[in-house]
């Protein structure tokens, strides 16, 4: 079994910057691919970003390209997700996510987190 711990979230007004950081602990022997997706009120969850195992390979949403960057450090077990220029429809739980079983801009993985609050006002 793999945990998956995320940390960063909170309070920003628009236009300001967030890191996100997902730590994996338990089976962490093998590294597993890994993305971020939110979820807003009333809103169905939303692929953020991904990357593979050893960082060589990097996916993004449309609505968060070149404003958000994904990156891990295996040594330390730990993906990240750097938010800037954040806008308030950015508000949401955001969860990170590891092992893909199938598409990885679908939801359907192996492990998830309990999320972190990302909120963002105008």
């Amino acid at each position: 079994q793999v945990q998956l711990v995320e940390s960063g979230g909170g309070l920003v007004q628009a236009g300001g910057s967030l890191r996100l950081s997902c730590v994996a602990s338990g089976r962490t022997s093998s590294t597993y691919a890994t993305a971020w997706f939110r979820q807003a009120p009333g809103k169905e969850r939303e692929f953020v970003a991904y990357i593979t195992r050893r960082g060589l390979g990097l996916e993004y949403a449309n609505s968060v390209k070149g404003r958000f960057a994904i990156s891990r450090d295996n040594a330390k077990n730990t993906v990240y997700l750097q938010m800037n220029n954040l806008e308030p429809d950015d508000t949401a739980v955001y969860y990170c996510a590891a092992e893909a079983k199938g598409n990885v801009y679908e939801g359907n993985y192996s492990y998830w987190g309990q999320g972190t609050q990302v909120t963002v006002s105008s």
